[in-house]
């Protein structure tokens, strides 16, 4: 019998497998999993702040805001004074970058494809459920913590 440390870490084996594979057959497209992250918000999301995408993507806007250097360097995103805060500049997709997503997409979809087809579909309906199980408690104790952590500081400050 397996325990839930063997399981965890063959889980954790398939995800940087398969993030390692995807991100490699991306890159040769022209744009990395790490960028096409961003140019897909973009995308599906229009022009916005570089501190909606740190927030949206739970990212440091220091690590926003190199990421859209580089993009913009190659001509994938754009930025423009925000109209409402001129300290502020709005960052959108460009036609460059919504034919770089779209190319570097194909191959991911198609990696996916390919890697799941090794599960029957009874197989990938129970890798499912099971998959979902496990995000919801991972939900669950996050926002136990959350909670948990919100209450020490009032307690500290009523001792």
């Amino acid at each position: 019998m397996k325990t839930t440390f063997d399981v965890s870490d063959k889980l954790f084996e398939l995800y940087h497998r398969v993030h390692r594979l995807i991100n490699q057959s991306m890159t040769e497209e022209g744009v990395s999993l790490a960028r096409s992250k961003f140019l897909f918000f973009l995308n599906k999301l229009g022009p916005c702040r570089s501190t909606d995408i740190a927030c949206a993507l739970n990212f440091a806007p220091r690590t926003v805001t190199e990421a859209i250097d580089g993009l913009e360097r190659d001509k994938l995103v754009a930025r423009q004074p925000d109209p409402e805060d001129r300290r502020a500049k709005i960052v959108s997709i460009t036609d460059v970058g919504r034919i770089a997503l779209e190319a570097a997409e194909h191959p991911r979809k198609q990696l996916i494809e390919e890697i799941f087809s090794a599960l029957d579909d009874e197989q990938l309906d129970q890798l499912h459920e099971i998959v979902s199980k496990l995000v919801r408690r991972t939900d669950e104790i996050r926002e136990r913590r959350e909670q948990e952590e919100a209450v020490r500081p009032a307690a500290a400050a009523e001792a």
